[in-house]
């Protein structure tokens, strides 16, 4: 009954706040529309824990340096924007082309100034990346990237992708490492929820300085270790290291361009 109350007030909510948005949207500059987001995210965090029963319990904030950094969390719940985006006045998200699909999101998410990037990625995908987070950095904003790139159950891992990496080298920003364990509770995408505490934890800080293949290994080690914990804390299970999977969306690609390549061949 929580689940199905809960999603009714999530479309109902998401629908209501695009409109204000979208009105918000006609006024000049970005922090109307940012105003409404703002509030939008809290409303949720807030259902989540009167609706459906999730409590988020925020830790690590003692790690969150002052000024502009990026942000990188552990990304298993359709949720987890949200109680990240709570958690400051003003942040730029990086996201997917497929938010676009959504009517007026287009436009709103221009007038947010958040970062949209293809979902079959490649050097352009790259290129808009950097030349978007530029623009964040030159206003002073803080920058939410998920590294994985995909909604990875609880217990699985995505690779981590290194944009975060190289945003962190060109613009000289503190990388911090989140763990979460909504996943336990919001399951991706998934209709049904279960009440409890979940957890949002920051990291120590990590620098770009230490190169690539250090800071990557770094960074994954960091998320992935401390979730796991948090995920065993919540459970009473005993602690399980995560394993390395393929998201289902790569999966198909490899498969379709398997069979272009059979089928050219025959």
């Amino acid at each position: 009954m929580r689940s199905f109350a809960f999603n009714i007030a999530f479309w109902v909510i998401s629908f209501g706040y695009t409109l204000r948005a979208a009105a918000a949207a006609l006024r000049p500059g970005p922090e109307p529309v940012r105003r409404v987001i703002r509030a939008y995210v809290r409303r949720m965090v807030w259902s989540m824990r009167a609706i459906a029963g999730i409590e988020i319990e925020v830790r690590g904030r003692e790690h969150l340096p002052e000024g502009a950094f990026i942000l990188a969390p552990k990304h298993a719940s359709y949720g987890d924007g949200f109680c990240a985006y709570a958690q400051f006045d003003d942040i730029a998200f990086v996201t997917g082309d497929h938010l676009e699909r959504f009517p007026l999101f287009k436009g709103l998410l221009k007038k947010l100034g958040a970062i949209v990037v293809d979902n079959c990625g490649g050097p352009e995908a790259r290129q808009a990346l950097a030349e978007s987070a530029a623009k964040a950095h030159a206003e002073g904003r803080k920058i939410l990237i998920y590294p994985e790139g995909h909604l990875a159950p609880v217990g699985v891992r995505y690779r981590y992708r290194t944009g975060v990496y190289h945003m962190a080298r060109d613009f000289g920003l503190p990388v911090v490492p989140a763990a979460c364990s909504l996943g336990l509770f919001w399951p991706q995408e998934a209709w049904t929820k279960r009440p409890g505490r979940a957890v949002l934890e920051f990291l120590e800080p990590i620098s770009a300085e230490l190169g690539r293949e250090a800071f990557m290994a770094r960074l994954e080690a960091a998320v992935e270790e401390r979730t796991a914990e948090l995920v065993a804390e919540a459970t009473g299970r005993p602690l399980t290291p995560s394993v390395l999977g393929v998201p289902e969306a790569e999966q198909k690609r490899a498969a379709s361009a398997e069979g272009l390549t059979v089928g050219g061949a025959e």
